[in-house]
């Protein structure tokens, strides 16, 4: 993952500095609520030099399972169709008039499956990312400002207080410190992630709680890894 970050438009004081205690408690457990959340809904925009694409649907942290649809922005409809994804595989059924949500049981039949690329897709670097988002347990708090960890500032996502931090540098967040920023609410929920990807100039950015999350049901004939 390249580093790639922009300026934030919040208010208040902007860092950055190193974290509080209570910013390193958050940070340490935001993915931990991911998992005991069960599963968030999500928009994953995908950015793409011949228009960029967006992944609306659910990620499943416990299941660790994604599903929702894909739309084309600023280029074709060639890839907008219905989506369904692990941390090794990517299942999906093209759809030439797309809904604006994925429907809560996906068709049984139509599907086409290939692997998950693990480099030069933004797209799968993605999906990848936003897997990695949900942790079946808490972070080391002592250890994130030794890893790189900082705080970067205040804003407001849909009406939430949060705190804008940077990352560690560890395998498991996907990048190394300051690639990754996450916007933290005061209990330690995440409401949106902004990464940079090496195969892409500018930023994915996945947001959190955009719809009403939908429980994912697998693929027919599919068995989610677990």
């Amino acid at each position: 993952m390249a580093a790639f970050l922009l300026a934030d438009g919040g208010s208040g004081p902007s860092g950055p500095r190193a974290l509080t205690e209570d910013e390193a408690n958050r940070l340490a457990i935001t993915r931990f609520r991911n998992y005991q959340a069960g599963g968030r809904a999500v928009t994953i925009t995908v950015p793409g030099t011949a228009g960029g694409l967006t992944v609306t649907g659910s990620v499943d942290y416990r299941g660790k399972v994604g599903y929702g649809v894909v739309h084309g922005t600023g280029r074709g409809t060639s890839s907008d169709g219905l989506i369904q994804w692990t941390a090794t595989s990517v299942h999906v059924h093209p759809m030439a008039n797309a809904p604006a949500h994925a429907p809560a049981s996906p068709p049984g039949s139509g599907w086409y499956d290939r692997p998950l690329q693990a480099s030069g897709s933004a797209l799968d670097s993605s999906l990848a990312i936003a897997l990695k988002l949900g942790s079946d347990r808490p972070d080391n708090a002592e250890l994130l400002p030794q890893n790189g960890a900082a705080w970067q500032g205040r804003d407001r996502v849909d009406g939430h207080r949060v705190d804008v931090m940077t990352g560690p540098s560890s395998p498991d967040r996907s990048g190394t410190a300051g690639t990754v920023r996450y916007w933290i609410g005061s209990d330690g929920t995440m409401y949106r992630v902004r990464v940079g990807v090496a195969s892409e100039p500018r930023p994915v950015v996945i947001a959190f709680d955009t719809q009403k999350y939908v429980p994912v049901q697998p693929v027919p004939g599919v068995t989610p890894a677990r």
